[in-house]
């Protein structure tokens, strides 16, 4: 598959002159400050965890995460990760044996599709009470509006579940944006730093790597989609306090507005 392109050093960037047909984007740091993340998101699910396993620890949905975060905490185990005891000896011991789990995992940030899909049903309950309101970039809806007049079809690629995407883009401070969107992908598709990913995603969008861009803050992710032939820009928000600009060779953009 041939090498992703080299932007050319304009202050704007031209996606339509580069033959760029899809513009798949990252969440955290790059259309949502990681401060709403990490300071309302997680908080909220933590503090719901245990009572909303309580209340539904017997409904489809969570059975199934818990299958799955049953295997995951076997693995933990076996590989000496130490995580808290799984008590089986009654339903409430093993309620809050897994709520436990849940936010060790969460302390450790683990990129967990179970946790991830249980956090995006806690969050689903709390934009549905209002309690919780997604958060964008005032440069986001401007450049939606823009990037779909000229076609160009938009995607979310992120380690949160499908639901917790689409729940934050419905509910944003500036409207519901999912109109603008043509399609969501997380981590069942693959982890965000495996080149095999984002060949997948190319592969469901039916493009070529080379005719998608790929916007994120995270190096690692870019540096894989790069391999694939993605095309490639660099998020560095200078509001974000939670992370500074990183090395590398990916061109660099601190606003959307840059994109036209």
């Amino acid at each position: 598959m041939p090498g992703a392109e080299v932007f050319p050093a304009l202050m704007i960037i031209q996606l339509t002159s580069l033959a760029v047909k899809s513009i798949l984007l990252d969440v955290e740091g790059t259309t949502t400050p990681m401060e709403f993340v990490y300071d309302v998101l997680f908080p909220f699910a933590r503090k719901n965890v245990k009572e909303y396993l309580q209340r539904n620890f017997s409904s489809g949905e969570v059975e199934k995460v818990v299958n799955m975060l049953r295997k995951e905490h076997e693995n933990d185990v076996a590989r000496w990760a130490e995580p808290p005891f799984w008590d089986t000896s009654s339903k409430e011991n093993e309620v809050r044996s897994i709520g436990n789990y849940l936010l060790w995992m969460m302390d450790k940030d683990k990129k967990s599709t179970a946790l991830k899909r249980l956090q995006g049903k806690i969050w689903e309950e709390g934009y549905e009470r209002n309690e919780l309101k997604g958060e964008v970039y005032p440069d986001v809806l401007p450049a939606f509006q823009r990037w779909r007049k000229e076609n160009l079809e938009l995607r979310i690629y992120s380690s949160g579940s499908v639901l917790a995407q689409k729940l934050l883009f419905s509910h944003s401070n500036a409207g519901d944006l999912t109109p603008y969107l043509q399609g969501y992908f997380d981590t069942n598709i693959g982890m965000k730093n495996a080149p095999d990913s984002y060949r997948r995603i190319s592969k469901e969008m039916k493009l070529n790597s080379p005719e998608i861009v790929f916007l994120s803050d995270n190096v690692v992710e870019l540096d894989a989609a790069k391999k694939t032939g993605m095309k490639t820009l660099l998020c560095v928000r200078p509001t974000d306090a939670y992370k500074p600009a990183p090395l590398s060779d990916h061109r660099i953009i601190t606003s959307f507005d840059e994109i036209q």
